[in-house]
């Protein structure tokens, strides 16, 4: 089973970092299929220092969900819609199956052939009885279903309207019966009756049959050569060899409508639709119909392929979506604690530091791993991007140890590593309006409203009153389109420790904050450069003066 640690959506450094670093820790003690993942796009900062430490961008998990392709069967098991029913009994009693998925020349499935349908067509009602003399098959095909031998004439490939008849009654009786039907549609079956034998050769039948192993006398087969009738001997008994020719329709013929998935659908949706559905096995289909996996009821009690260790958040809101359907076994997190349950105990560590790489340092600590030199620097660029370099209100004496060790192990500077980290792509040079706003985006849930704080850093504010009026726009749109009480962007200085905040939405909400308000809907935060431990709170103490939601 595949462990994926991943961070929260909208990633900003400390979560990227943060889950590699982790990661790498789990497979230095020994776990092998561990890796590092992201919830969204990396920015200009991020892709800096992880170039700058020779680390891939982590593999991007759009969603968490279990899908059809995590538990389908890829060893396909199908049969060709020309061959015949008595190969697909055999393939299915070989192969302990209830359904078999039928396909054309370019394996696009048409239909499924089920144990059940085998069963009706095998075992037809008393009514519809007579009627099981009739099949749609190959000459080559019904000779094949017993091993016969062919001892005049010759097998036609084409399948064709046939009748099977059975010899056992008089001649007259006989007769009167094969003047019922085309005889060039009969196949007859019978034993060593002479007469019957030659009566049919005269009448021009399809094929006779001859059962038992009984040996086929050189005037019949003289006969039947001058009458371009095929003579055939059958080493079983006529019931037996009956039975088994019956099994040579071509299972085309017994298609029943069928339930298909794409190896994409959600393995939720997909339960939910083969409840409802008789079938015992669904065919997995691309695009153009081409199989490519099939998927059995049994096949949803499998557990699911992947368990997450989420890091730098614990509410559900924030994480990768399917998030709620993976198990998750781990969660080191910095950050409130948003009412996550579980199911079973798991490793859960909530550390009041300054950033989730603080908390990771701790882990390679207390397991005694030493941490490499490019580990440390990923951690150093988490730690001093979610502190401003220890100058947030965020950071403890903890996270100013961790930096000075992690700079010892990485040869870095901090000082010099945080102005290079800073002066990298400024957001709001380097992204438009809306990724702003999304690129670093945490939403919350309080009282029964839903809400998101965005951030950015800056170096200062010169570009921000050229963007300020397409920021609100862009803010307005997301608040709208994510259906929000309220959104919020801060936009901090990390030189002189100021933010300015963007309110969109909810205006008793807006009409509560006391801080000087710049222009509508922005206001002066000076001193303010936390969004965890001073927008947050801040927020959360105006919104509870509204109320309950309605």
């Amino acid at each position: 089973m595949q462990t994926i640690v991943i961070g929260h959506r909208n990633p900003d450094m400390d979560s990227i970092c943060s889950a590699i670093a982790y990661a790498r820790l789990k497979q230095l003690q020994g776990a092998t299929d561990v890796v590092a993942a992201r919830a969204g796009n990396t920015n200009a900062r991020i892709d800096y220092v992880l170039q700058r430490f020779g680390f891939p961008s982590p593999m991007f998990l759009s969603d968490a969900a279990p899908r059809v392709a995590d538990v389908m069967q890829r060893d396909i098991i199908s049969i060709h819609a020309d061959a015949a029913v008595y190969d697909a009994i055999q393939l299915m009693a070989e192969k302990g199956l209830r359904g078999l998925p039928v396909t054309d020349e370019a394996n696009r499935c048409l239909g499924l052939l089920s144990a059940l349908r085998l069963s009706h067509y095998l075992f037809p009602r008393r009514e519809q009885a007579a009627s099981a003399r009739m099949v749609v098959a190959s000459l080559a095909n019904i000779v094949t279903t017993f091993g016969g031998t062919v001892m005049a004439g010759e097998l036609s490939q084409d399948a064709a309207d046939t009748v099977l008849m059975v010899g056992a009654m008089d001649l007259k009786t006989f007769s009167g019966r094969v003047e019922r039907h085309d005889p060039s549609q009969v196949v007859l079956f019978v034993g060593n009756r002479e007469h019957i034998q030659m009566a049919a050769i005269e009448a021009r039948v399809k094929a006779v049959v001859v059962t038992g192993g009984l040996p086929v006398e050189i005037g019949i087969r003289h006969e039947a050569n001058k009458r371009k009738v095929t003579v055939v001997s059958s080493p079983y008994d006529t019931a037996t060899t009956v039975l088994l020719a019956r099994g040579a329709v071509r299972v085309d013929r017994l298609l029943e409508p069928f339930t298909s998935f794409t190896a994409d659908t959600p393995l939720d949706l997909a339960r939910e639709r083969a409840v409802e559905s008789l079938a015992s096995t669904f065919p997995i289909v691309d695009a153009d119909g081409v199989i490519v996996g099939v998927l059995s009821k049994s096949d949803f009690i499998k557990p699911p392929p992947r368990r997450l260790i989420l890091v730098d958040h614990n509410e559900l809101s924030q994480a990768v979506p399917g998030a709620d359907k993976a198990p998750i076994i781990e969660i080191l997190d910095h950050h409130r604690i948003g009412g996550f349950s579980s199911d079973s105990p798991i490793h859960f560590w909530n550390n009041p530091v300054g950033s989730t790489s603080t908390i990771v340092a701790l882990c390679y600590e207390q397991a005694g791993v030493p941490i490499p030199p490019d580990v440390a620097g990923l951690l150093m660029a988490g730690l001093i991007s979610d502190t401003l370099n220890l100058t947030s209100p965020t950071a403890t004496p903890v996270d100013k140890r961790t930096l000075k060790e992690l700079s010892r192990i990485a040869g870095v500077d901090p000082a010099k590593f945080a102005a290079e980290i800073f002066s990298v792509g400024s957001p709001l040079l380097t992204m438009n309006d809306d990724q702003v706003i999304t690129s670093d985006c945490k939403e919350y849930e309080s009282g029964g409203r839903r809400f998101s704080i965005s951030q950015i850093e800056e170096l200062n504010f010169s570009h921000f009153p050229e963007k300020q009026a397409a920021l609100v726009a862009a803010l307005d749109r997301h608040c709208r389109n994510r259906g929000l009480f309220f959104a919020a962007l801060l936009v901090t200085d990390v030189n002189t420790q100021n933010s300015l905040l963007l309110g969109s939405g909810a205006p008793e909400l807006w009409q509560r904050i006391d801080f000087p308000a710049q222009s509508p809907q922005t206001w002066e935060l000076n001193g303010i450069v936390s969004r965890k431990k001073q927008l947050l709170p801040y927020l959360l103490g105006r919104l509870s003066g509204l109320g309950a939601a309605s």
